[in-house]
């Protein structure tokens, strides 16, 4: 059952960042928001995956992995939720909209920059349970570890104003932003069912 759990949750981790990314081409925000809460759903069973199959020395880091990884998707399904249900049905209010509405760059769009920073922090400690063993899984480790990165990125961005409503070029640098980050993150998913195919 705990292979299973584990394959299963990569897989579809796999089909919702597809799925994104698809929603990227044709540009479709229902499915964008409504893929985002899928890759949030799988991303915690798969990060428990890595914990609950690391040795013993790198437990810590896989426990901080889960930690993280449901502090993302926590404010994930926070923000994402509240744009196919409570924004998508309208009559919001000027105010209520630039808090809630992810395109106005405001609060929510802001706690879905912190929730991927932690996606990062999660990723990072996933990797370091990792023993590289296999040309596969030095891949992967290597994916998650460099994912971390991007915790920097999405932590200080919007401290520093970057992200405004109209702002010049705005749209196409997102989708070619979003774009990229699944092309990356699709391997770690693919790589991740391989790994946890392996074990008995």
């Amino acid at each position: 059952m705990n292979k299973q759990i584990a394959k299963i949750s990569s897989l579809i981790n796999v089909l919702a960042v597809f799925s994104f990314a698809l929603s990227m081409i044709v540009g479709s925000d229902f499915l964008s928001y409504f893929s985002a809460i899928f890759i949030a759903f799988s991303f915690v069973p798969m990060m428990c995956a890595f914990c609950f199959y690391a040795k013993s020395e790198v437990k810590l880091a896989g426990n901080l992995a889960i930690v993280f990884s449901v502090m993302y998707a926590s404010l994930i399904l926070l923000v994402y939720y509240a744009q196919v249900t409570t924004v998508q049905a309208g009559g919001l209010s000027n105010e209520m909209t630039a808090i809630l509405d992810f395109q106005q760059f405001g609060l929510f769009f802001n706690y879905d920059m912190l929730g991927y920073a932690l996606m990062s922090l999660a990723t990072f400690f996933a990797g370091l349970t990792l023993t590289a063993s296999s040309r596969s899984d030095k891949w992967l480790k290597i994916l998650l570890l460099i994912h971390g990165i991007f915790f920097f990125s999405c932590f200080f961005m919007p401290m520093l104003g970057l992200f405004k409503p109209g702002m010049v070029g705005g749209e196409w640098i997102g989708v070619a932003v979003l774009l990229f980050w699944s092309i990356y993150f699709i391997p770690i998913g693919l790589l991740s069912f391989y790994h946890f195919s392996r074990y008995k």
